[in-house]
């Protein structure tokens, strides 16, 4: 019940770490302001909610069929959090999301995230990547494009289903 391949992903700007419980304090800052929930719904989590739901994210998955990456987005620069990526994979297939802090956002950090992530992943025999996407949430269709998914005509709660399929 780990979490899959606990080694960070790196980016020439960024370093993907595995998460740790002792973070949570720094990532409810990167993650404390209301708009990063304009899509999905919610408020920002206390530093207390966050420990408690990285203790359990990095406990990694009860079903052993399933291995969570679970990853703080940090600059390699100063080494300071800037948001998180994360991958459910289950068999040959992953579903994947993203969120950077508004501080750092329009400087293609998601996007180099994003697309390290899907890299990683493919590298370890994932064919099939998704995300759900709410279909007013431009900012995040660009990053899915420009990680290689595309939009499909599949919805799930309220959101589009984008996808990469091996070939």
């Amino acid at each position: 019940m780990q979490n899959a391949d606990a080694a960070p992903f790196r980016t020439p700007r960024l370093d993907l770490v595995p998460l740790r419980p002792q973070d949570a304090e720094e990532m409810a800052a990167v993650l404390a302001d209301p708009a990063l929930h304009a899509f999905t719904g919610g408020a920002p989590d206390s530093p207390e909610a966050l420990r408690a739901r990285y203790e359990r994210q990095a406990a990694g998955s009860p079903d052993p069929a399933v291995h969570w990456h679970n990853r703080i987005i940090r600059l390699r620069a100063d080494g300071r959090a800037a948001g998180y990526v994360q991958a459910t994979v289950s068999g040959d297939g992953a579903e994947i999301a993203w969120v950077v802090g508004t501080p750092w956002q329009g400087r293609g950090i998601a996007t180099e995230a994003a697309r390290a992530l899907v890299a990683a992943l493919r590298g370890q025999g994932v064919r099939t990547v998704t995300a759900h996407i709410h279909p007013a949430h431009l900012a995040s269709a660009a990053v899915a494009r420009a990680a290689g998914l595309a939009p499909t005509d599949e919805w799930q709660d309220g959101e589009i289903r984008w996808r990469l399929q091996a070939g």
